[in-house]
């Protein structure tokens, strides 16, 4: 692969120019035909190698890439029905690798650490075989707050590209979430400090290198990026990475994730109102918010983008027992993965312990249960409804149908509500699904043209399905 770099004046970016070798260009626009895109049939989801794909995931780390076992772990989220990971550029935990190579106690920015980007690329490969999306966040934005900025490449102390006395960088920084920190700042509608910005350049040029030769990726700018930082940076390095996948014959999907838990306020308009910036919507931040408010503020996103839809991705659930935050539990992380995809929603995953479930056993379970449940259906044709559910409590069920042809309705915690079927003409089926056990239950027959009442057969997690089930999807 030859890269060819040149300044693009009235941009004030780097465009980067590959060549893919023995490919060619026309082996190169092949591949982009098959990428993962927003899916023609249906924009609000996704379709990678032409068909329509349903993200669902779970793993136990975010930078995949550096952990040990990879490919026994992708074999598991295999397993369960799982084709979706997060993988963070980060390289804070122990025994983590850091991109750029090291002597004599400093980090060379000029130069590679090889092995850190020969795992990246083994994963990219390990992924691709196993027809796994992977959704990259470019920036580990919690990798510069202030417990771990003292030990970071990008530290001017700790790297011989430059020091605290040619750029804006600062030695000390205290929580960033409450003191922005200048590396976010460096882009020319910001701080326009050009000397490190041309080395975070050449560390996303690094990364294209390796990701735009597959169509399985797609890229988050940064993970939670706090309101106190200005949208500018987002927007700069999303118009930056679709240039370079445009001069390689390539096409792109970018999205920002903003540290704003309540997907209402006006922060996460800097996402949900550019379709020309970043084409699909991360909500990951919204499974900080409980029962029904998590899903009526999904509903709220949904519905924005109805004037261009896009997909909505949730490539991390909060939510764990093993979790110290208030509220955060395995059931609110459960609820929260049903929610997403009853909601609309392209995508689903649960998030790394402590903090979430991983791909531990409850995980491997809802993961299989929602493949069950949404392989039995016409899935990509429906859309939320649950203006079609009466007699309900809040957070009691959430519907998603095709009117006239199937519904699926999800129960929480047990339940009973009457659901709207009238437009389903004659005789139909219902199943039910008991979630936390992958079991169908016995088929019952169901008529149509009118209201009918569902009683879940018991507590806890519960799926039914009404309409002609032998339908092919």
């Amino acid at each position: 692969m030859k890269i060819d770099k040149f300044f693009k004046p009235g941009l004030g970016i780097l465009v980067i120019v590959v060549s893919f070798g023995g490919w060619g260009r026309e082996n190169a626009v092949a591949q982009d035909a098959g990428r993962v895109q927003p899916c023609e049939a249906n924009p609000r989801y996704w379709q990678y190698k032409g068909k329509p794909v349903l993200l669902l995931g779970g793993t136990k780390d975010d930078n995949i890439f550096q952990i040990p076992g990879l490919k026994e772990h992708l074999d598991l989220l295999a397993s369960v029905g799982g084709n979706y990971i997060r993988c963070t550029m980060s390289g804070r935990d122990d025994g983590n690798l850091q991109p750029f190579a090291q002597a004599n106690g400093k980090y060379n920015l000029d130069q590679w650490n090889d092995e850190y980007w020969n795992r990246f690329e083994r994963m990219l490969k390990l992924t691709r075989e196993r027809d796994i999306i992977v959704q990259v966040e470019v920036w580990a934005f919690h990798d510069f707050n202030q417990r771990w900025w003292a030990k970071n490449p990008w530290h001017p102390a700790n790297n011989t590209g430059y020091d605290s006395s040619n750029t804006t960088l600062k030695d000390v920084y205290g929580n960033i979430g409450k003191v922005p920190h200048d590396f976010f700042f460096t882009v020319p509608k910001l701080n326009n400090d050009g000397l490190v910005l041309a080395y975070q350049q050449k560390f996303v040029d690094k990364i294209l290198s390796h990701s735009l030769r597959y169509g399985h990726v797609l890229y988050c700018m940064t993970n939670e990026i706090h309101p106190k930082y200005s949208p500018e940076w987002g927007w700069y390095w999303s118009a930056y990475i679709k240039e370079k996948a445009v001069a390689a014959d390539r096409t792109i999907e970018t999205t920002e994730m903003y540290w704003e838990i309540d997907l209402k306020k006006p922060r996460q308009r800097a996402s949900l109102g550019r379709p020309e910036v970043f084409s699909f919507f991360e909500a990951s931040q919204n499974s900080a918010k409980m029962g029904q408010e998590n899903g009526d503020n999904l509903q709220f996103a949904y519905d924005y983008l109805a004037r261009k839809p896009r997909p909505i991705n949730h490539v991390k659930i909060y939510g764990a027992d093993s979790s110290t935050w208030k509220g955060s539990t395995d059931r609110h992380a459960t609820e929260c993965f049903w929610r997403n995809i009853i909601g609309g929603s392209a995508s689903s995953r649960f998030h790394r312990p402590p903090y979430g479930l991983g791909l531990g056993k409850k995980a491997q379970t809802h993961i299989r249960s929602m493949r069950m449940l949404t392989d039995s259906m016409k899935f990509f044709a429906c859309e939320p409804h649950n203006d079609l559910l009466s007699d309900r409590e809040p957070n009691e069920a959430y519907c998603l149908a095709e009117p006239g042809e199937q519904y699926a309705v999800y129960f929480p915690d047990g339940g009973d509500v009457t659901v709207d079927i009238s437009s389903l003409k004659g005789p139909a089926t219902i199943r039910w699904l008991e979630i936390s056990t992958s079991e169908w239950k016995k088929r019952e027959a169901v008529q149509g043209g009118r209201k009918a009442t569902l009683h879940s057969p018991g507590k806890g997690h519960w799926a039914v399905l009404i309409g002609d089930t032998r339908r092919k999807k």
